[in-house]
């Protein structure tokens, strides 16, 4: 039997079985031993607050469509850091470059699930680099979304950068705007994010309910402001702030899920008078003037790379481990308890 996680509504989390499905041909079978959670994204769709719960998205037109849903709950096997062994490889395409055998550890998207049905084309190469732990492993993903992000403000050696939210996504875009030569602020609510974001680099850090971000900012840079910003938390006051932030024709990457209305975000201020960029970074994508030499594949490769050379430091991000069986109270703790957690990782 399989078990997959799944939100039957808003803040309601099941676990479901099903019976396994047969291989088709062109796919192999992985057993799943870790998935981590998106404290971002997918709380999007345990809340309901997700677009695709409310709108369809046209994937030709690059349009929401008003009308319809484009998903119901219950929503299933959502997630996109998994870490498995393969049990089962289809035999025409065992042979073929690149595809993982029988026995190895690789890494990927099948969701929540106890195990995932993948096509070899999308397995070929992600067999876990040696010496990496698969709990490292479930950080591809969220690595690349960081990394997308850092590649997006095109950071050059000795400028300042300011990084906003400092969950797990956030902490690694500051630590890999640290590698790139920034001299990098942390921006977060919580004082527990701060401290982990000194450990991965940020020389200043600042908390978003007690300093004026914008205004310290500017002191810390000769008045100038900084260089650029990346904006990771998906809230719209951070990003009206990360405006505020940036010197004239400075440049903010948004990259958080932003959800609703942009209440906060004031575009007739900091961003009309000082010229400001502003430009989004999705992992659906990377920068488009990079997308000759970059892909999103090569963005995770060479995320996993750095870690196992030890320039990034993943392992101390996963604050827990939860049997896949109690996802409903991981949910809940990342929901009502941000504080109490950073990056969590079910076990199947």
């Amino acid at each position: 039997m399989e078990r997959v996680v799944q939100f039957t509504g808003p803040r309601k989390v099941e676990v479901a079985e099903h019976e396994s499905e047969p291989l088709p041909a062109g796919h192999l079978r992985v057993r799943t031993r870790y998935s981590g959670i998106s404290a971002g994204t997918e709380l999007t769709a345990y809340r309901g607050t997700n677009p695709y719960l409310t709108r369809t998205w046209d994937p030709e037109a690059r349009l929401f469509r008003e009308g319809a849903a484009g998903i119901a709950y219950p929503v299933a096997g959502w997630g996109y850091s998994e870490v498995g062994e393969v049990t089962e490889v289809s035999p025409e395409s065992a042979e073929l470059p690149g595809t993982p055998a029988v026995g190895d550890l690789v890494w990927g998207i099948w969701g929540h699930r106890s195990e995932g049905v993948v096509p070899v084309e999308r397995m070929a190469g992600h067999t876990l680099p040696p010496g990496l732990s698969p709990l490292a492993g479930a950080f591809a993903r969220v690595g690349a979304i960081a990394y997308n992000a850092v590649l997006g403000a095109d950071i050059h050696l000795g400028e300042d950068v300011a990084v906003f939210g400092q969950g797990v996504i956030g902490l690694l875009t500051t630590r890999l705007a640290q590698l790139s030569g920034a001299r990098v602020t942390a921006v977060d609510a919580l004082d527990v994010r701060l401290a982990h974001a000194r450990e991965h680099g940020a020389e200043i850090t600042l908390n978003a309910r007690e300093d004026e971000v914008a205004e310290r900012v500017h002191e810390a840079t000769g008045g100038r402001g900084a260089d650029a910003a990346i904006e990771i938390s998906g809230a719209y006051p951070a990003l009206h702030e990360a405006l505020r932030s940036v010197a004239v024709g400075g440049r903010v990457v948004a990259s958080g899920f932003y959800q609703g209305d942009g209440t906060g975000l004031r575009l007739g201020d900091e961003f009309h008078h000082n010229r400001a960029q502003l430009i989004c970074s999705q992992i659906g994508g990377v920068p488009q003037q990079l997308a000759g030499r970059w892909s999103v594949e090569r963005l995770q490769q060479t995320f996993l790379r750095l870690v196992a050379e030890g320039k990034v430091d993943v392992e101390t991000l996963v604050s827990h481990v939860v049997p896949a069986g109690e996802a409903a109270e991981a949910y809940t703790l990342l929901d009502e308890r941000p504080a109490d957690a950073l990056q969590i990782v079910l076990e199947f």
